[in-house]
């Protein structure tokens, strides 16, 4: 069986693939650094536990930059790293392509 890690396609689906991970990474391009609870309050449908490990597979992999201030209770503030910022073109141009996929969808009834 051919080896599939020598593929761009395949590193790039495992640093950013899945349900949430993009969601996530494009509320912190368009809304800037974020609070957990505030990344929750714009993603009702996802989990304390699940948005926690996403967060750091994410900051594990250099996209997501976690700051912790000392306070109590203590505040923790998520923003995209540089490396995270350079998804944005492919972020946005995911985003166009998911309405224009949704079009496609309506007007053929699939």
């Amino acid at each position: 069986m051919e080896d599939l890690s020598k593929y761009g396609i395949v590193s790039a689906l495992q640093a950013i693939g899945g349900k949430w991970k993009p969601h996530i990474l494009f509320i912190l391009l368009e809304k800037g650094t974020k609070r957990f609870g505030e990344l929750r309050r714009f993603m009702p449908d996802i989990t304390q536990g699940v948005l926690t490990q996403q967060l750091r597979e994410l900051e594990k992999d250099g996209l997501v930059t976690r700051v912790v201030y000392p306070e109590v209770p203590p505040r923790v503030e998520y923003s995209l790293s540089t490396h995270g910022k350079s998804l944005e073109r492919i972020l946005r141009d995911m985003c166009a392509w998911g309405f224009t996929h949704e079009e496609f969808v309506e007007q053929n009834k699939i």
